[in-house]
């Protein structure tokens, strides 16, 4: 194995990142409405013309690669031609953006009131937004925007207005069309709709990419969209969906483009709007549906405090330089470049990796506020049962001290240096005031406590108000995970070092490597990366003074305790969390028990186990934590799905999941067995 000195060569905490200017200090200082309506000549790529829609959508109905797929489906059903071109042009009108610069001109105004009364601030990269109209004029460009807030992909475009840059067109659901009016207000402000699953539909797949690819060839605009493919509900990055990614990438693999230029963006909300909503649905209370009525109701939060917002644009990524050495496009030359096919095992292991990549940059460039470590410390001291709350002055020591760490681990820190660190603290705690509570000098989470509760109370009550409780946990956690790829590496070294049986080198590697793999449904893991993920987590708790580490032993410093033991109650809910499925699995689990069925199932098992007060978190009902663990044991083989006559239903391997949960909780007989199997 590598020693960890090669780590040092690229130091996180050597990274030079950009500074932010605030674009709403101008906004409130001048008139909206001038702004709305203000000159608005982008450079385009290569100085192309814009395009309108209606052009648009002929390129895409006269391209061979539609005219290819049509004669097939018309073979393969024995339809007409023009019966399926009709359902071709019907696909089109439904998916279409048809931008118009007075829809976007409306919501410039109409954002600039919202946005003043939501944030205090919204700060941009400047130098982010130069090399981004550079790389628009130059090449296609692709934007990969962090997805954490519907809000989003109104602020990308109201940036890149702001700037004078070319508007994109966004990858937007179906949900959206659903809303009346403000539907259509999407699509001509540049949102093109798509289904959530077209499974085999070849014709929906057909249009959808080459609508894309059409976009993004002529370099007629910017294409947007999300490469987590859905918002995080919990923070926390989600695995990359490839789909799109494959699309984008096409015209450079096929030659058709000489480049493209991929540019992740990362959004930072120092609160996030959705934050309750989240909680509830990952308990299973299912979220409103898109409609204007919830819009408008939703106006309330306008006078609510939401904070500040950073914007990152981070640097463009050539695919060019991605692909060199990795791919040989020579393949794509032996099949006409209109005829689709499914790419290959090398490609989809190129786009994997490149995606990959690309959700590490955008998290690199996240910008972590106070409140993330402060949530971090009170998530751990209401879980180790400090009922009481915590001295405001021993609290504010604790965020300091974990400053510190997370600036030497690389975080990108909004800490304001101008403040106290006892003001940054009770500003970060007023902001966040709906989470917390300060009586009597002493700071909790705002969970209800036993005393206000008078006599025996019935089952539904305890249960509604551990549910209660659960929403203010996973509130807290949602900011906690912002800060989860600055710890990851160390805590699952931390853990491999408190599960391992001896402080032996090969040992903790083994115990480090099992837990990577295990976790690697829930959270951003570079395949094939479990080598540089050790010694990257080796060399930052060896900077730190936290461990020795020789050729053979992984050794703790006196001092490193109080680190190690931070890092392992970071990651202590999610090693409980797949213990619990494990346990569940081998008690509950019927033959006849399907996917759908597993999640409310789960729930009610972990539900009896918090009120009985065998489990320590309540962060285990989060219904994505259930989600991530079963992906990961189906993908281990402890869980396979078995096909019926109507359903799939899960198969347990019950002498695995043990096995599985032996090691999880650091029982390590099993464990050379266990990392063989993986």
């Amino acid at each position: 194995m590598a020693s960890s000195t090669a780590y040092a060569q690229r130091d996180p905490m050597l990274k030079k990142r950009d500074d932010f200017e605030d674009i709403l200090e101008e906004r409130r200082n001048s008139s909206d409405l001038r702004y709305a309506l203000k000159c608005y000549t982008p450079a385009l790529y290569k100085g192309v013309a814009p395009c309108k829609s209606s052009m648009l959508k002929s390129m895409v109905l006269q391209s061979d690669q539609l005219h290819y797929v049509i004669q097939q489906v018309s073979k393969e059903t024995g339809r007409q031609t023009d019966n399926v071109q009709e359902e071709v042009s019907a696909i089109l009108d439904e998916m279409a953006h048809s931008l118009q610069l007075s829809t976007v001109r409306f919501f410039a105004f109409t954002l600039s009131k919202i946005f003043k009364s939501l944030f205090k601030s919204i700060r941009v990269n400047e130098e982010g937004i130069q090399r981004l109209q550079q790389a628009i004029q130059d090449h296609p460009v692709v934007l990969l925007p962090s997805h954490r807030s519907y809000m989003d992909f109104l602020l990308m475009s109201y940036l890149l207005y702001t700037y004078d840059l070319t508007l994109p067109v966004i990858a937007a659901g179906m949900d959206f069309m659903g809303m009346k009016f403000v539907g259509e207000m999407f699509r001509m402000s540049g949102a093109f709709f798509i289904r959530r699953s077209f499974g085999g539909n070849k014709l929906y797949w057909a249009v959808f990419s080459e609508y894309v690819k059409t976009m993004l060839k002529n370099g007629f605009a910017p294409v947007e969209f999300f490469l987590e493919g859905t918002r995080s509900r919990t923070s926390k990055s989600l695995i990359p969906k490839l789909g799109l990614l494959n699309i984008v990438m096409d015209p450079f693999l096929k030659g058709e483009v000489f480049d493209v230029h991929v540019v992740p963006v990362s959004i930072s909300y120092e609160r996030i709007l959705e934050e309750t909503l989240y909680a509830r649905e990952l308990l299973g209370i299912p979220k409103p549906k898109e409609s204007t009525s919830g819009l408008f109701k939703a106006r309330k939060v306008l006078s609510e405090d939401y904070g500040s917002i950073h914007v990152y644009f981070g640097q463009p990524v050539s695919v060019r330089s991605l692909a060199e050495g990795r791919v040989n496009r020579c393949q794509f030359n032996l099949v006409p470049r209109h005829i689709p096919g499914r790419p290959d095992e090398d490609i989809h292991s190129f786009v994997n990796d490149s995606a990959y990549k690309l959700v590490r940059a955008q998290e690199d460039n996240m910008v972590l506020k106070p409140w993330v470590l402060l949530a971090s410390l009170l998530l751990q001291k209401q879980a180790a049962g400090q009922e009481q709350g915590t001295a405001l002055d021993e609290l504010t020591a604790q965020a300091v001290w974990l400053r510190d760490l997370s600036r030497q681990y690389g975080a990108f820190l909004h800490w304001p240096d101008q403040m106290t660190p006892s003001e940054v603290v009770s500003s970060s705690l007023s902001l966040h005031r709906g989470l917390v509570r300060t009586c009597e000098g002493k700071v909790q989470l705002a969970l209800e406590h036993e005393g206000g509760a008078v006599g025996p109370q019935s089952a539904a009550a305890l249960e509604e108000k551990l549910l209660s409780q659960a929403v203010i946990v996973l509130s807290c956690a949602s900011y906690r995970n912002q800060a989860l790829h600055v710890f990851l590496r160390p805590a699952l070294l931390a853990s491999a070092i408190h599960a391992a049986s001896s402080n032996q080198k090969q040992e903790v590697f083994n115990s480090f490597s099992f837990l990577r793999n295990m976790f690697s449904n829930e959270f951003i893991l570079c395949p094939g990366a479990t080598v540089q993920d050790f010694e990257e987590a080796c060399y930052l708790l060896v900077k730190t003074g936290t461990l020795q580490v020789t050729q053979k032993e992984v050794l703790v410093n006196e001092r490193g305790h109080r680190t190690l033991a931070f890092l392992v109650s970071m990651l202590d809910p999610f090693l409980q969390g797949y213990q619990v499925v494990c346990r569940f699995l081998c008690e509950e689990a019927t033959e006849t028990l399907t996917e759908k069925q597993f999640i409310p199932a789960i729930r009610k098992f972990i539900i009896k186990h918090l009120l009985a007060g065998r489990l320590r978190y309540a962060e285990v009902l989060s219904s994505d934590l259930q989600k991530n663990s079963l992906a990961a044991f189906l993908r281990l083989g402890a869980v396979e799905k078995i096909k019926g006559v109507d359903q799939e239903t899960l198969k347990v391997n019950a002498a695995m999941v043990n096995s599985l949960e032996d090691t999880l909780g650091g029982k390590l007989p099993t464990q050379k067995a266990v990392v063989a199997r993986l």
